[in-house]
């Protein structure tokens, strides 16, 4: 937590009042609009970007009964209502289904469409966020980022006062500088509004990533690129820009700004300091970049076209009308800055990366069985194991806590006695596989404990498919839905197969 906030947290509980809210007039909007550029979109699942925003940030959809909930803040200009969410969501999995716009003109981020791309849901729609995949902490307060695995993505089509043409505007989002990959195209910002390529300079959105398909900066990247439409830019030309460094804090944040022949690039750490200006100059010196071209739509971890293999984590952003000084920007910072966004991982004691442990089933008849990998086959399965077992068994049933391959708030299991081996999940079984360095491969062994569902231990979300918990079935592990048309997906003892003591371990 940054020292800022902690001085401002002690002060505000000294003076008696409540450290929910945030100063009046010093919000992200507030500070737009103090400089003539004022928001016409806002989206945030931790915390209010106004200071007198009463409303609800988000609305997440429970996978038990498909009941939703509105989540709010703790009081106006003040932090999200983890709490609520909590409570909701307690023995099921919740998934993202609006992002609800602070500026009130209704451009509200929701399941994104098929369009140039189909997404992996049904009909074609991008996923939906698992809802408690990004646990973060701004102001000391527990709250939830929007977790984008490769398929998911939010989008409106149909939106009011975002930037058409060659119009000015500015965006600025805090991301995650940690969960990354190559893929086209994690995106927050201005797009078509048909959901297609329309051509060059028919959108104008923050691109983040390792991407070098188009244009890249110094480094490895991750970079803080704007994405034009059928090119990735970092600058003036079309591919290298040496001034746009690789840029990957914890937290952060992420500047594009774009007016008649004239753009830039900027960016810092969400946690403490100022911005950097990575380019600002005139339009790409390709053909179809100026004058602009742009739609107005609004996308958040898909290109504009719907493609869907990109991936991040988002916190908060906005977009505005007109082209926002650096002045502002570096108002907006300071407050970004001085909230303190943190590391809201729970994974700590037996879950403690790096620490050993062995996974035992609670349902009732199987309290001496535990995850186990096969060593004839890659097999998974739930097997006794006792005091007199042998060496090789208590080994197989022995995994290594990692930091999650996809998203470090999570957690991996590494074999114990097959190094680089990790618990995967492939066609819903489990199985022991050689990491490869894939995002497939580090979202399907990536797994987010959450209380267990029958209140022993944990229970084990998927990072990339959210409704589904890590179960045993049949003496077979799976993942597995509360019901669904696979076998393992039974609602009979399902919050008992989905709940697991992290015991000591056996080797």
């Amino acid at each position: 937590m940054a020292l800022a906030a902690v001085v401002a947290l002690i002060a505000g509980v000294l003076a008696g009042t409540s450290s929910a809210s945030q100063a009046a007039g010093s919000l992200p909007c507030d500070l737009y609009a103090s400089g003539g550029t004022p928001c016409v979109a806002a989206h945030s699942t931790t915390r209010a970007l106004y200071s007198s925003y009463n409303g609800s940030l988000y609305q997440v959809r429970r996978a038990s009964d498909s009941a939703t909930k509105n989540i709010g803040v703790l009081s106006a200009g003040g932090y999200a209502n983890a709490a609520t969410q909590d409570s909701f969501c307690t023995g099921t999995a919740c998934v993202i289904t609006v992002i609800y716009d602070q500026s009130g003109r209704g451009n509200n981020l929701t399941q994104a469409p098929p369009g140039g791309f189909s997404g992996p849901a049904s009909g074609g729609y991008d996923n939906l966020a698992n809802a408690t995949a990004a646990p973060t902490l701004v102001a000391g307060h527990k709250a939830y980022g929007v977790f984008i695995a490769p398929g998911t993505g939010y989008r409106n089509n149909h939106t009011s006062g975002i930037a058409t043409g060659d119009a000015a505007e500015g965006m600025y989002a805090v991301f995650d500088g940690t969960h990354v990959n190559g893929g086209c195209c994690f995106d927050y910002g201005n797009a078509e509004t048909d959901s297609h390529d329309d051509g060059n300079g028919t959108m104008e959105a923050i691109y983040f990533g390792t991407s070098k398909s188009w244009g890249y900066g110094s480094g490895n990247g991750p970079w803080i690129m704007a994405d034009l439409e059928n090119g990735l830019f970092s600058g003036v030309n079309q591919h290298l820009n040496s001034g746009d460094p690789t840029i990957n804090h914890r937290y952060t944040t992420a500047v594009v700004k774009g007016g008649a022949n004239k753009w830039a690039i900027r960016g810092g750490n969400s946690q403490s300091g100022g911005l950097s200006t990575f380019y600002s100059g005139v339009r790409p010196s390709v053909s179809g970049y100026n004058p602009m071209k742009k739609q107005g739509a609004i996308i958040l971890g898909i290109g504009g076209d719907n493609s869907v293999s990109g991936q991040g984590t988002f916190y908060e952003g906005v977009m505005t009308s007109g082209y926002p000084s650096d002045a502002t920007e570096n108002s907006v910072q300071a407050n970004i800055a001085s909230v303190g966004y943190g590391n809201g991982s729970g994974t700590s004691g037996a879950l403690a990366p790096g620490s050993r442990t062995s996974l035992r089933a609670t349902t009732s008849c199987c309290t001496t069985d535990y995850v186990t990998h096969d060593d004839v086959d890659t097999d998974v399965v739930l097997s006794p194991v006792t005091s007199s077992s042998s060496a090789t068994v208590k080994a197989d049933a022995t995994w290594i806590v990692r930091a999650g391959l996809a998203n470090s708030a999570c957690v991996s299991f590494e074999s114990a006695n097959k190094s680089g081996q990790y618990l995967r999940h492939y066609n819903y079984k489990l199985q022991l596989a050689a990491i490869d360095g894939t995002s497939t491969f580090s979202q399907d062994a990536t797994f987010c404990p959450q209380p267990g569902h029958n209140g022993q231990g944990y229970s084990f979300q998927s990072a990339n498919y959210p409704e589904k918990y890590l179960r045993h079935y049949d003496y077979d592990v799976y993942i597995a839905a509360n019901g669904g048309s696979n076998s393992w997906d039974s609602a009979t003892s399902w919050s008992d197969d989905t709940s697991w003591i992290a015991a000591q371990s056996w080797s």
